[in-house]
């Protein structure tokens, strides 16, 4: 039986992991963190998407899934370890990356294959992973195999995506790419496209989410010309649509996880020729700015505002948080003069922040009557299902004020402002 040692076991490890051993293989999971192991040990993956939690235990329950803090011997090796951005030098982060790789080596035999997953800049596979595993005196391409597959799931729909997405992968020759198509053909339903070699794979992930942030950023720029000369964006998008090559996307409080906020910085990594990528990032990054000058052009001075963030996920129907416009609209207020809180004390501003989903943040957290009883204002930045069955009666007569500032078009606005309700939208 092929075996497979999965290196990481977060968001995109233990799923893989999952998937590999539900199919035959024999799985290590591998983690640093103890506490994690022991969790899997007990049987609680951790996951909010039911289906996934089943799939992931039945792979444990079924013996061909064990989990351990330590490397061994294994066919394979799989790299799926964070490769967080370094927000100041906006750049990534590879230890982590190359950590992981120092510590395949001493279990590295000839003809195994290391395949690395975790996003990350061009060339990170033949420059960092590569010079790690070889310390030993394997060489890739001749006494091991060394490739690059990029992981491509969402959240919300982690076991249909590690089903069905395509896959990608780019060896440092050609048995090594061989090898590890063989791999996810054998466990995947839709087709594995040959890379030349890693360095294509991993510019081709990093573009492929740059090219989603820098369309939604045009977006976003001309929902803001279309707000001065008091165009109604999204009936016009959707006009501009009509034509057969024009594929505009919707706009919103700016981008959210850890792809496209972040995905573009790596593809600048070491290249200086990216201004309009960069021109995209900023003015993504800026729309919490916008939605906050949305807010002072409604309400003049935010001084005694009694203020409910209806979001914090950074999409709909998920509990990922991470980088979301939500988070940030929170810091942008909690970062303007004079202090204020989120606690409800005697500041100028009071902040409420509900998520039906999300339970951990660094934000105070408040139930959906908390934070709407007598708010002045709402603002919506998350596009989860249930937000779009909020009662106009409720919010009426539990709000002191009447706006709501939704930014990801949930709402009716004509229906709300029968209730009283003046919905505002981006």
């Amino acid at each position: 039986m092929t075996s497979v040692a999965v290196h990481g076991l977060g968001y995109v490890g233990l799923p893989n992991a999952a998937l590999f051993a539900n199919e035959g293989f024999s799985v290590i999971g591998i983690d640093t963190d103890r506490e994690r192991i022991e969790t899997l040990r007990e049987g609680a993956p951790g996951y909010n998407e039911v289906e996934l939690e089943a799939y992931v235990q039945q792979a444990l329950d079924s013996g061909r899934l064990s989990v351990q803090m330590t490397p061994a011997e294994s066919d394979y090796h799989l790299i799926c370890v964070p490769t967080p951005l370094d927000a100041d030098a906006e750049q990534a982060v590879l230890t982590h990356v190359e950590q992981a790789a120092r510590n395949i080596e001493p279990y590295l035999r000839e003809g195994d294959t290391v395949i690395l997953t975790s996003t990350s800049p061009p060339g990170t596979t033949e420059n960092i992973v590569g010079p790690a595993l070889e310390m030993g005196g394997l060489r890739a391409g001749l006494d091991f195999h060394l490739a690059y597959c990029p992981e491509t799931i969402l959240p919300g729909a982690i076991l249909q995506e590690i089903k069905h997405n395509d896959r990608i992968v780019g060896g440092t020759d050609d048995a090594s790419t061989e090898s590890t198509a063989w791999l996810f053909e054998s466990v995947t339903e839709s087709q594995v496209h040959r890379a030349p070699d890693p360095t294509t794979a991993e510019f081709v992930k990093l573009t492929q989410n740059t090219f989603r942030d820098t369309n939604i950023a045009l977006a976003n720029e001309l929902a803001k010309v279309a707000r001065d000369y008091n165009v109604d964006v999204r009936s016009s998008f959707e006009l501009a649509n009509t034509h057969p090559r024009v594929s505009l996307l919707n706009p919103g409080p700016g981008v959210g996880g850890h792809c496209l906020p972040v995905d573009p910085y790596y593809l600048g990594q070491d290249s200086d020729a990216v201004n309009l990528i960069e021109c995209a990032r900023e003015v993504n990054d800026r729309m919490v700015d916008y939605v906050y000058e949305m807010l002072t052009a409604e309400l003049g001075s935010l001084d005694g505002t009694n203020l409910a963030i209806f979001g914090l996920a950074y999409k709909g129907n998920v509990d990922d948080a991470r980088n979301s416009p939500g988070k940030r609209l929170a810091k942008t207020l909690l970062e303007e003069p004079p202090l204020i809180t989120t606690d409800g004390g005697d500041q100028s501003l009071d902040i409420r922040v509900y998520d039906p989903y999300v339970t951990t943040s660094e934000f105070k957290h408040a139930d959906y009557e908390s934070a709407l009883n007598d708010a002045d204002v709402v603002v919506i930045t998350t596009d989860h299902d249930r937000f779009t069955d909020l009662s106009p009666t409720d919010f009426r007569n539990r709000m002191r004020g009447d706006l709501v500032i939704d930014t990801k078009w949930v709402l009716d606005a004509d229906e709300w402002a029968e209730h009283g309700i003046d919905v505002e939208q981006l």
